[in-house]
């Protein structure tokens, strides 16, 4: 009786998989032997944050197919929302655990919600003008935060955009959110150990969507939409939920960087412009609709100019060298077909076709 043979996805998931835990061990391996510096060791929690954004971008851009410059604003949904929570329940919710869980859970439905409720009308629109308004969007969604006041006492929660003596609390009131000033005293609750286990279930989501009905639908829109309406694919409802999936990962992103920080405020380089552009960087870098792609190149050019510190005339120059390697080898046709040609599955296959032979 003839063994099951693996499938090709199944592999190449499990490879995936096996590639984030095998750095896991490594990156404990060197910190229990005392080899990584307390900076480095102050990057594993944000270069998860990163690895997150770029696969769950990914999935918008790479097997959508469409433009989107929002993702920080979703990230910084699921950031506020989950900080917020923390606050409001330290005293409430005595388990630290717990209270983070819930906390994911809310960031990440919350920037879920925000990225459905912005998807109905913007997914209408295509190319530029999609990217144009996703990045409105973002930038509103800070805006609204830098403005907005909140706080919480016997009577319930208060809003208000004008300032903290508006909200009208009762004595020993507690203010969860401070307009600019952000929020303070979020417990700090993100580790590089849930940190790993959160882009293990990123990519378990993903890539089990993108491999299963729903993302051959995804991808048949993405390739021809016209083609894809005639054959009866709901091209509505599938866009919605990538986007709305992509979303909500980016909350989950924003609720481990929120809870790595003791104040939290939403500026230009946390969730700003700057912040969409280098997501979109990991992604193009990556390779578009390359998972494994772009968790690599968001890993690289997080740590290269930690790196490269010691070169301080110099740091930039090798950064943008890098950059231009990098776009090289992930789109020149002569790279990708040398890539292919001295690939170790060509090779492997090759060899295994001479001993049948």
């Amino acid at each position: 009786m003839e063994k099951k043979k693996m499938s090709k996805t199944t592999r190449s998931n499990l490879i995936t998989y096996g590639l984030v835990i095998a750095c896991y061990l490594i990156v404990q391996g060197m910190i229990a032997g005392d080899m990584m510096s307390n900076l480095m060791q102050g990057l594993l929690v944000p270069l998860c944050v990163y690895v997150i954004l770029a696969v769950s971008l990914n999935l918008t851009v790479g097997i959508l197919g469409e433009l989107s410059l929002g993702h920080a604003g979703f990230m910084c949904v699921g950031a506020f929302t989950s900080a917020a929570f923390s606050k409001a329940t330290m005293e409430s919710i005595e388990s630290a655990g717990l209270r983070f869980f819930l906390a994911l859970l809310i960031g990440a439905v919350c920037a879920g919600i925000f990225g459905f409720l912005i998807g109905i009308p913007v997914l209408r629109l295509k190319g530029d003008y999609l990217a144009i308004v996703t990045l409105a969007f973002g930038e509103i969604i800070k805006n609204i935060v830098n403005v907005l006041y909140v706080g919480v006492d016997s009577n319930g929660i208060h809003f208000s955009t004008k300032d903290m003596m508006a909200l009208g609390m009762e004595p020993g009131g507690k203010v969860i959110i401070s307009g600019a000033m952000g929020i303070t005293g979020t417990p700090k609750a993100s580790t590089f150990t849930i940190g790993i286990i959160l882009i293990l279930v990123t990519l378990f989501i993903v890539l089990n969507l993108v491999h299963s009905r729903d993302g051959r639908a995804i991808m048949a829109i993405r390739d021809n939409r016209i083609a894809a309406e005639s054959i009866g694919i709901n091209v509505t409802k599938y866009k919605l939920k990538a986007f709305a999936i992509s979303a909500g990962l980016a909350g989950v992103a924003g609720v481990l960087y929120a809870h790595n920080l003791s104040t939290l405020t939403a500026l230009p380089k946390n969730f700003g412009y700057n912040m969409s552009i280098m997501i979109l960087v990991f992604v193009v870098l990556g390779g578009i609709g390359n998972i494994r792609g772009s968790m690599i190149a968001a890993v690289v050019l997080t740590l290269l100019p930690e790196l490269l510190r010691g070169l301080n005339d110099y740091r930039m120059l090798l950064y943008a060298i890098v950059l231009i390697v990098m776009m090289l080898l992930n789109w020149s046709p002569k790279a990708i077909e040398l890539r292919e040609r001295y690939s170790l599955k060509r090779i492997f296959g090759r060899g295994k076709k001479e001993k049948e032979a």
